[in-house]
């Protein structure tokens, strides 16, 4: 059996990151290990999870780039539902993130609206399509 089971954020500050996480979106705290370069949230079956730089760095010998190092959002986001868009959107921006689609409601009914986290990986906060 295969199951999807995680995303991992690579960031500066893996307990900065996660709170603005667990803030914005009232997500509790899984594990982080207690060098705090690694963290998980309890998001269901599949944890987002956020790791160090320096952490990937050791993994990851070929490199990658970091959202900070490109001028547009990498082509790759991460879904929130909600029942209210715009009130998510208000305390994602009060919580650290940047407005960077404003709400539009889509042809087929769904409210979306796109902001970048604090390390500017790109969120899209949305209605359950109908």
């Amino acid at each position: 059996m295969i199951q999807f089971k995680y995303v991992i954020l690579y960031v500066e500050d893996v307990e900065k990151s996660m709170k603005f996480y667990q803030d914005t979106f009232d997500i509790p705290v899984k594990f982080i290990t207690p060098e705090r370069d690694y963290g998980e949230l309890l998001t269901g079956e599949t944890s987002l999870s956020f790791a160090s730089i320096a952490l990937a760095e050791s993994n990851i010998k070929k490199g990658f780039s970091l959202p900070q190092s490109v001028e547009k959002p990498f082509g790759i986001e991460l879904g929130f539902t909600t029942d209210d868009v715009e009130k998510l959107v208000e305390k994602a921006i009060k919580n650290g993130a940047v407005l960077y689609e404003d709400v539009a409601v889509k042809p087929w009914g769904q409210k979306v609206a796109y902001i970048q986290d604090p390390d500017k990986y790109l969120v899209e906060i949305c209605t359950e399509i109908q």
